[in-house]
């Protein structure tokens, strides 16, 4: 398991590969859509006009919330068949990440303005904040892996099945108002 990050580790749980290996897909893109949604706004936080128009930055962020509502609701079916296999026979466990930090919760309105892209602030703050926290939530499981302290069977489907009620049942449709 060392070394094999999350992937390695959602394979250890004794799901069947194909279940496993249609999850990690699926998570991975959702990873990778999420991080380049957040370090757009990131970028546009810190000041830095890229792309270098604001109707190339209009653009940048309906592209990017495009490829995260793709990515996410390519995730839904995955997710849903990983949960149905792993849910454990006992009690509920408890998620193994924390609520979002306080450097995940941003004002995006001037930022916005700032950039000069039209959004509303809300979607943007709330689809942001729960993107940082799913690759927050896969970065922790990487170190667990690592430190070959993996969460507990109750507390992994307690966790994922919270990420997908976040994610599925609210981000996406903010993703979705500011991919139009």
């Amino acid at each position: 398991m060392n070394g094999s990050g999350w992937p390695g580790l959602m394979r250890s749980y004794g799901v069947s590969e194909r279940t496993a290996s249609r999850l990690i897909r699926s998570l991975t893109a959702s990873e990778v859509a999420a991080l380049a949604f957040c370090r757009l706004l990131e970028r546009w936080g810190r000041g830095e006009p890229d792309p270098c128009t604001p109707e190339r930055r209009q653009a940048a962020l309906r592209r990017a919330a495009e490829r995260v509502e793709t990515a996410l609701t390519g995730l839904e079916a995955p997710l849903g068949r990983f949960l149905l296999e792993l849910e454990p026979q006992g009690a509920e466990g408890r998620s193994w990440y924390g609520e979002p930090g306080a450097g995940e919760v941003v004002e995006w309105d001037a930022v916005l303005k700032r950039a000069g892209v039209v959004a509303a602030p809300h979607r943007v703050a709330h689809a942001y904040l729960e993107l940082a926290v799913l690759v927050r939530a896969l970065q922790g499981l990487t170190d667990s892996a690592r430190l070959e302290s993996a969460p507990g069977r109750e507390s992994l489907w307690a966790g994922l099945f919270d990420l997908r009620e976040n994610l599925l049942d609210g981000a996406l449709d903010d993703l979705r108002a500011l991919a139009a």
